[in-house]
C-alpha cells in the first residue's frame, strides 16, 4: 500500500473504532425505555450509570494514554478495544441496577484509551498541515456511531429485546479487533516500541505547563456540555417531548449526523487557514472560537417546537464536535510523540471528569424539580468559558521547542 493511501487508510480504520465506541456508549441511553420495563431506574440512577462510565473513562483516559506511550499504538489499541467490546456485551447479563453500574464502569475503562490512541496514529502518520483534517475525520466517527445507534438499536429493540443490543455491539467491536490486528503497522520501530526511543515524560512535569492546564480545563468545561447533550438527548425526547422508541429511532439521529459534518468541517477549516498562510496558532484558535460562539443556541431548545429544537440541537452538536476534534489535535501539534499519549490522556481526563460531575448535578436537579430548560441555559455557556481559558493560559500553539523539551526531559 502506497504511503499516501496507507496513512489515510489508518485514519479511516481509527475512525471506525471511534464510531464503534460511540455506538457502544449510546446503547444504554437509547435502550433505556425498554430496559426500564425490566429494571426500574430513576433519573438519579440513570445519571449514576453515566457517571460510572465517565469516572472510569476519565481514569483510563490518562492510564490508557500512558499505556500507549509505553506499549505503542498497535498493541495498546488492540488491548483497549478488546476490553471495551467484552464490557459492552456484559450489559446483556444485567438483572438489576448494580450489574448495569459495573458493566458501565468497565465499558468506560476500556473506551478511555480510544482518543489517545487516535492522537498517536495522527502524530505517527500525518503531517502537521493535515492533522486537524485527519483528527476531524476520526472525530467524525463519533457522529457515525451516534447516527447509526438510534435506528439500529431501535430495530434490534423492536425485534429481539434490549439484551441483544449489547451482544450485537460487543460483537462489532471484536470484529474491529481482528481488522486492526491484521492491518495496522507503525510508522517506525521506535514509535511501536518506546523502549527503543525516548521515554514518556512524567505526568507531573507535563501538568506544570500552563498550556496543558488550559487545555484540560477547556475540555472539562466543553465535555460537561457534550456528555449532558449526548447521554440525555434520547431521555429528554422521551420525558419532555413524549417520544416513543420508534420516534427516537426516526429523529434522534439528526443531531448526531450534524456532529459528523462538524467534525470534518472544523478540521478542514483549520487546515484551510494553514494552507492559506496563517499561523498554526491562528488557524486553531480561530476555528475553536467559531465553535464556541455557536454553542449558546442550545439555550433556546426548551422554548422551541420540536422540529426547531432538533435543528438547534444539530447546530450545537455540529459546533461541539468541530471543537472536540480541534482540541484533541493540539497534543500532536505541540508535543513530541513520547508525550502525545500522556497529554491527550490528561485532556481527556479533564473532559470525562467534567461530564461525570455535571451528569450527577443534572440528575440531581432533574430529580428535584429543575426543568431541562435551566440546564440547557447553563451548558450553552461552557464552551465560551473553556475558550477564554485557552486564550488566556494556552499560550501560542506551535511545536515545542527543543530547549523547552530538553528542560522537561532533564527534570526527570
Amino acid at each position: 500500500m502506497a504511503g499516501l493511501a496507507r496513512k489515510w487508510y489508518y485514519v479511516l480504520l481509527v475512525a471506525a473504532a471511534i464510531a464503534i465506541s460511540y455506538f457502544d456508549r449510546l446503547t444504554l441511553p437509547v435502550a433505556i425505555a425498554a430496559i426500564q420495563h425490566n429494571i426500574p431506574l430513576s433519573n438519579e440512577q440513570f445519571s449514576w450509570l453515566q457517571t460510572s462510565f465517565l469516572l472510569s473513562y476519565a481514569a483510563l483516559y490518562v492510564i490508557g494514554g500512558r499505556l500507549l506511550d509505553w506499549l505503542g499504538t498497535r498493541r495498546g489499541f488492540l488491548l483497549i478495544m478488546l476490553w471495551w467490546s467484552l464490557a459492552c456485551a456484559l450489559h446483556s447479563l444485567a438483572t438489576g441496577f448494580v450489574l448495569l453500574l459495573v458493566a458501565r464502569f468497565l465499558l468506560g475503562a476500556g473506551e478511555g484509551g480510544g482518543f489517545p490512541a487516535a492522537t498517536r496514529v495522527v502524530a505517527e502518520w500525518i503531517e502537521p498541515g493535515e492533522r486537524s483534517t485527519a483528527m476531524g475525520l476520526i472525530n467524525a466517527g463519533t457522529a457515525i456511531g451516534s447516527l447509526l445507534a438510534p435506528p439500529i438499536i431501535g430495530f434490534i429493540l423492536l425485534r429481539s429485546g434490549w439484551r441483544a443490543v449489547f451482544l450485537a455491539s460487543g460483537a462489532g467491536g471484536l470484529c474491529w479487533v481482528l481488522w486492526w490486528a491484521v492491518s495496522y503497522r507503525p510508522q517506525a520501530a521506535a514509535a511501536e516500541n518506546p523502549a527503543q526511543g525516548a521515554r514518556p515524560i512524567p505526568w507531573r512535569l507535563v501538568l506544570r505547563l500552563p498550556s496543558v492546564q488550559a487545555f484540560v480545563f477547556a475540555k472539562f468545561m466543553s465535555d460537561s456540555a457534550w456528555y449532558f447533550l449526548l447521554f440525555w438527548l434520547p431521555k429528554y425526547l422521551y420525558d419532555a417531548r413524549g417520544f416513543d422508541i420508534k420516534q427516537v429511532s426516526y429523529y434522534a439521529w439528526i443531531p448526531y449526523a450534524a456532529s459528523g459534518v462538524g467534525s470534518f468541517l472544523g478540521g478542514w477549516f483549520s487546515s484551510a487557514l494553514l494552507h492559506k498562510g496563517w499561523s498554526l496558532d491562528f488557524a486553531r484558535k480561530a476555528a475553536l472560537g467559531c465553535c464556541a460562539a455557536a454553542m449558546p443556541v442550545v439555550m433556546l431548545v426548551s422554548l422551541a417546537p420540536v422540529s426547531m429544537a432538533l435543528a438547534l440541537f444539530s447546530v450545537a452538536f455540529f459546533a461541539q464536535q468541530a471543537w472536540s476534534g480541534l482540541v484533541m489535535t493540539l497534543p500532536a501539534d505541540i508535543f513530541p510523540l513520547n508525550a502525545v499519549g500522556t497529554v491527550a490522556g490528561l485532556i481527556g481526563l479533564g473532559g470525562a471528569m467534567g461530564g461525570a460531575v455535571f451528569g450527577v448535578v443534572a440528575g440531581y436537579l432533574l430529580g428535584h424539580g429543575v426543568h431541562y430548560g435551566a440546564l440547557f441555559v447553563a451548558v450553552g455557556t461552557f464552551h465560551l468559558i473553556g475558550y477564554a481559558a485557552i486564550l488566556l493560559r494556552g499560550g501560542r500553539i506551535q511545536p515545542m521547542r527543543t530547549f523547552d523539551l530538553g528542560q522537561l526531559e532533564g527534570a526527570q
